[in-house]
């Protein structure tokens, strides 16, 4: 694997994605209650989520079919990494 590849598939956080590029959540470091509440929402490890509008206190997103408003300090605790069509 090179360089590039690897480059790639950098964790970062859901508030420094770019607006309608499409992600894969990696990581969700929030605590438990917060966790839950968007595990039954389904966003988890693995869901597929696509940045819809960028605000300063808040991010709205599209995952699971629906729109989410979160707050930028729970965005900020999200971790992702895009979806590279035909990847490696």
């Amino acid at each position: 694997m090179n360089v590039k590849s690897i480059s790639r598939h950098k964790l970062i956080k859901l508030t420094d994605g770019v607006k309608n590029k499409i992600y894969t959540v990696k990581k969700i470091n929030l605590p438990v209650k917060i966790l839950k509440h968007l595990e039954a929402l389904g966003m988890t490890p693995g869901a597929e989520i696509i940045v819809l509008n960028k605000k300063s206190s808040a991010l709205i997103a599209g995952f699971r079919g629906t729109r989410f408003a979160l707050g930028r300090q729970i965005a900020e605790n999200i971790e992702i990494t895009e979806i590279i069509k035909g990847g490696v």
